[in-house]
């Protein structure tokens, strides 16, 4: 375990950002890239080849990748709708695996394989990397010390105008394409955790509504959506692939306002801001790009031989999609795959 190797399945865009923090952290290396292009993926391990560090290797049977004694955990950034598939192969190989968010599409293709996870005895974990953020560790010390007073509500969006394409992975139905599971899991998952710093443990909305636009291809491009919580407590986002907002969040208590500017998710700094006092700002600038919070945690939990992390939980994972299923089926979509599980 003193050189944490990692497998990658979908060399995309997003992966880029985990390679960089893969490639500069020590104690791990990236050692095996598999996507279906083979020569996107070479071009993807030639990329981030190192110093020092050994060579990635673009593999282009992915048997053979999870074969492999020396790989430790992969990484899946293929489309939401590939997650599945490639998680379990991954899982009955005994390889930890960090899923880009969100893990699957549905709750009960997530319930399936946290369930394989377990029997199977290998480490599962959502990249949500916004909960392992320093500026959301401020965050927290001010709501659990009561700076803000109690909570009474939460605002967010999510918002950036993005050219219509039908077989773009935003809109695509067949790939699992929508706001709502693509950014909109932001919003949802700050309000999950808000309320979990404050409670301990996120209750249950009493309801939540959603309305929106969906795009010709059946997907939602906007979502405006509320939910109530016990105590009076209301949290409101708008995400959306067709407009533009400030993309910021906003806790609202009974004595005071905290914020975290744009982008939210990816917060580099907070703000405590009270009647009559001036406003408390805090950077909490990345170590690198935002990235090594999470994957430092799959390392911390592999080697400690836990079988989910405590800061991201599958209970977490089932919940966000529990209410993402709920709000896409008000808002009247539902993807080719569903009706198979």
């Amino acid at each position: 375990m003193a050189d944490f190797a990692w497998g990658l399945i979908g060399p995309g865009a997003i992966a880029h950002q985990w390679a960089e923090v893969v490639q500069s952290l020590p104690g791990m290396h990236l050692r095996s890239v598999h996507g279906r292009d083979a020569g996107r993926a070479a071009d993807f391990a030639q990329r981030w080849t190192r110093p020092g560090r050994p060579v990635p290797q673009a593999v282009a049977d992915l048997d053979a990748m999870l074969a492999d004694p020396l790989i430790t955990a992969v990484y899946v950034a293929t489309p939401h709708s590939h997650h599945a598939a490639f998680v379990r192969r991954c899982l009955q190989a005994g390889k930890a695996v960090l899923c880009e968010k969100p893990l699957v599409p549905t709750q009960a293709q997530a319930a399936d394989l946290c369930g394989l996870a377990r029997q199977r005895g290998v480490f599962l974990m959502e990249a949500l990397w916004t909960r392992f953020l320093p500026a959301y560790a401020q965050v927290r010390q001010w709501l659990q010390a009561g700076d803000i007073g109690a909570v009474q509500g939460i605002q967010s969006t999510f918002c950036m105008a993005v050219p219509y394409d039908a077989h773009s992975r935003l809109f695509d139905p067949v790939l699992a394409g929508g706001a709502l599971l693509d950014i909109g899991l932001y919003n949802l998952a700050v309000t999950r955790w808000v309320l979990e710093s404050v409670h301990g443990a996120c209750p249950e909305p009493l309801s939540l509504q959603a309305s929106g636009a969906l795009a010709p291809s059946g997907v939602d491009q906007r979502v405006a959506a509320t939910l109530c919580f016990p105590g009076g407590v209301v949290s409101q986002f708008l995400c959306a692939f067709d407009s533009v907002a400030d993309n910021g969040l906003r806790i609202v208590g009974a004595q005071g306002c905290i914020s975290v500017p744009a982008p939210f998710w990816g917060a580099t700094e907070a703000l405590l801001q009270r009647p009559g006092r001036e406003t408390l700002r805090v950077a909490a600038p990345h170590a690198i790009n935002g990235f090594e919070g999470e994957v430092a945690e799959v390392v911390r939990c592999v080697q400690a031989g836990w079988l989910q992390s405590p800061q991201m939980p599958h209970a977490e994972t089932l919940a966000l999609l529990g209410w993402t299923d709920q709000l896409r089926r008000q808002l009247g979509v539902r993807y080719p795959f569903e009706a198979a599980g």
